[in-house]
């Protein structure tokens, strides 16, 4: 009887002409480092080498406020047991020169307005801060009216008192 071959030995280690096979994890995770690098250099390079935003670009700075002095108005007030008179004088601000230009040209017009609306009222409602707060947004309402029919309406945006007494 012939003999079998033997048996190879599972424990006993196989030699083969063919190179051990390297891994290629380390290459993989060399290029997806070397890909982010890259990549993160072009962006910054991009971003800092676009112009600056054109909204910051076209922001005009803010333009100095406009204002009219007034001349001082002195008025009797209502009243039901004794004279009272009411003097003051006012800065009116406005939005532009030519805001300015329209009113000086219409002042017999707006001075009449004031004079009319301040000899309407009672001294009792100008004493408070809340009084002359309420004032002066009439006074906003009064000169903001058109001068012509149809015409676009001025534009004061606010109201300074420089004098007020009350007598």
């Amino acid at each position: 009887m012939a003999k079998a071959p033997p048996k190879p030995d599972p424990k006993a280690e196989v030699k083969t002409d063919a190179p051990a096979v390297k891994s290629k994890k380390p290459l993989f995770l060399i290029l997806g480092v070397a890909a982010l690098v890259l990549g993160g250099g072009g962006a910054g390079a991009w971003y800092f080498t676009q112009p600056k935003s054109t909204h910051a670009a076209k922001a005009e700075p803010p333009k100095p406020p406009v204002f009219i002095n007034m001349e001082s108005f002195t008025v009797n007030l209502q009243s039901e047991d004794s004279d009272k008179f009411l003097q003051t004088a006012f800065t009116l601000q406005v939005k532009d020169d030519a805001q300015v230009e329209l009113i000086k040209l219409h002042l017999p017009e707006v001075r009449s307005r004031l004079l009319m609306l301040l000899s309407s009222h009672k001294a009792d409602e100008l004493l408070s801060p809340e009084g002359k707060n309420k004032l002066a947004k009439e006074i906003i309402e009064q000169v903001n009216k058109p001068f012509e029919p149809k015409a676009a309406p001025q534009i004061v945006t606010g109201v300074f008192f420089t004098s007020f007494v009350i007598q």
